[in-house]
């Protein structure tokens, strides 16, 4: 199964795949890219990601993975919240994880995150190793979601829970259209400015836009093996948190 996310790609007249033109993208982006998360979302996203890593608290997860890890900020929260044994950052971009690198090093925390480069969709891990996997507004850049989503599911325990935190298309009135003009005018606008990559924040609503959502996306985790999928839209449905058990 496709969708039109996966076709869709940051860099229109390149040649490249979709996975290899993501991981230009985040290296071109990577020094600037969470100051401008936290400057686009209005700080909002540090909020989605504190709830997203809450819902995890009852299954007290020792052992964990973070897909698309970027920069770590998903992981080094839930070091905070839930303090795991160990917790592997797995992305295909360099350039976020020397940047999520250097806040490991400062941090003092080697012994318990560690950042490796790999594919989202063909994660080298052993099946049924983890007991959570996070992933913070990674999916809509898989290649083939269905494949990542599955891959997923392979690599968590049974019973254990994949918290997947996505930004989603709102649909009512006014905030639907407030929505798509402050993510289609504003954000490339002055993603342009402070990364000097403005297909990247283009990219980033367009996205959006095509990602099978709410229902939609829970009935794909259905399809690739997850037994139930709690959905939960945040801030008026411009963000949802997807919690999937296997």
């Amino acid at each position: 199964m496709t969708n039109e996310a996966s076709s869709l790609k940051p860099y229109k007249d390149a040649k490249d795949g979709k996975k290899q033109q993501v991981a230009d993208m985040f290296n071109n982006i990577s020094k600037t890219y969470d100051f401008l998360n936290h400057f686009l979302s209005l700080g909002i996203d540090i909020i989605w990601r504190k709830k997203a890593i809450n819902a995890l608290k009852t299954i007290a997860p020792q052992y964990m993975l973070d897909v698309a890890t970027g920069t770590g900020d998903f992981a080094l929260e839930s070091i905070k919240i839930l303090n795991p044994k160990k917790i592997i950052g797995v992305d295909i971009s360099q350039g976020m994880l020397d940047v999520a690198q250097q806040k490991i090093t400062q941090k003092g925390l080697s012994d318990q995150f560690e950042v490796q480069l790999g594919d989202s969709e063909h994660l080298q891990f052993e099946d049924n190793t983890f007991d959570a996997v996070t992933v913070a507004f990674g999916v809509r850049n898989f290649e083939n979601l269905e494949q990542g989503l599955a891959d997923i599911c392979r690599v968590l325990k049974p019973g254990g829970k994949a918290v997947i935190l996505e930004f989603s298309n709102p649909k009512k009135f006014p905030i639907k259209q407030l929505y798509n003009f402050y993510f289609k005018r504003i954000t490339p606008t002055i993603g342009k400015i402070f990364s000097k990559d403005s297909s990247a924040y283009s990219y980033l609503p367009e996205s959006v836009a095509r990602f099978p959502d709410g229902e939609k996306f829970a009935q794909i985790t259905k399809t690739v093996g997850f037994s139930n999928t709690v959905i939960r839209p945040q801030t008026f449905g411009v963000c949802t948190i997807y919690i999937a058990t296997k």
